[in-house]
């Protein structure tokens, strides 16, 4: 990789970790000796406009934050000839650890210079483009806490969420349909994967490929809360699909709602109301992955 950096820089993300990093990446980058310069977002809109301009500017878009920036940055450059980097400088870097990038922000950097280029799927929920898991239900409630609560609990803090929404939950019920293909059930949530990793390294669905250009679709059933919180260790080493509650299915294109309003959430962040569609858009985007 030779080509110039727009380093787009979230300060704000994993409570201040992407500012103190800078420093050391912006000496990683002057070493490899790439031509960058520096911009950070003021919102998520900012990033967006950020990506266009590196996009037009035949620059690498390196989105140095959480997976909120990184999705929003990957958003504008699909479907065209703008290029993604990402170095991990957020609470949860889901999508940088399925890519295989270094957690090390510096170590990252190397990519920049070094990497190679992959073409991979996006989903896209009304106009919208996602990475990783868009989901609804028990999982919008815990989105909610994690979001707002002022405890410092790194990673935990999706563990904490859960434990204070699964106190209040109520059954919901589901119609979703996949590809035509239309089914109810009554339970906890549904999601919809593009890879397969959320919540700080929650393989939610272990088998999910970047490019194999179909949605991974995670239903989970009616359980008692004490089988539900026994089977939230077991997601992060993706042997929760073995529970007679989960259905994994694969589709293209996924409709669902519920007999309750719910906010979907991905990459981190709120991204539709119910009802709602996600469509896959196979090999979309451009990235810088490790060789």
């Amino acid at each position: 990789m030779a080509r110039p950096v727009c380093l787009i820089v979230n300060p704000n993300a994993g409570a201040g970790r992407a500012l103190r990093l800078l420093p050391g990446v912006e000496q990683a980058l002057r070493r490899l000796g790439l031509s960058f310069h520096v911009e950070r977002t003021r919102s998520l809109e900012h990033a967006r406009e950020l990506a266009r301009a590196a996009r037009a500017a035949g620059e690498v878009a390196a989105a140095f934050g959480g997976d909120g920036l990184v999705g929003a940055v990957a958003g504008e450059l699909r479907a065209g000839d703008g290029t993604l980097a990402v170095l991990p400088g957020g609470r949860g870097n889901d999508f940088a650890r399925v890519l295989g990038v270094p957690r090390d922000a510096v170590m990252a950097c190397e990519l920049l210079a070094h990497g190679r280029e992959r073409l991979i799927d996006v989903a896209e929920v009304n106009g919208a483009a996602y990475l990783g898991i868009l989901s609804a239900g028990l999982d919008s409630d815990v989105q909610a806490v994690a979001a707002t609560t002022r405890l410092r609990l790194g990673n935990g803090v999706y563990l904490y969420g859960a434990l204070r929404s699964l106190a209040a939950w109520r059954e919901a019920r589901w119609t979703v349909t996949i590809d035509g293909e239309r089914l109810q059930f009554a339970g906890y949530s549904v999601a919809v994967a593009n890879s397969g990793v959320f919540g700080g390294g929650m393989r939610l669905a272990p088998d999910a490929s970047l490019e194999d250009g179909v949605l991974d679709v995670v239903l989970i059933g009616n359980s008692s809360r004490r089988r539900y919180l026994r089977g939230l260790p077991r997601v992060f080493k993706g042997t929760h699909v073995h529970d007679p509650a989960i259905k994994l299915l694969r589709g293209r294109e996924i409709s669902f709602h519920a007999d309750r309003p719910f906010t979907a959430y991905a990459d981190g962040d709120p991204i539709a109301e119910l009802p709602l569609t996600v469509r896959v858009q196979p090999h979309a985007l451009r990235v810088v992955a490790p060789r």
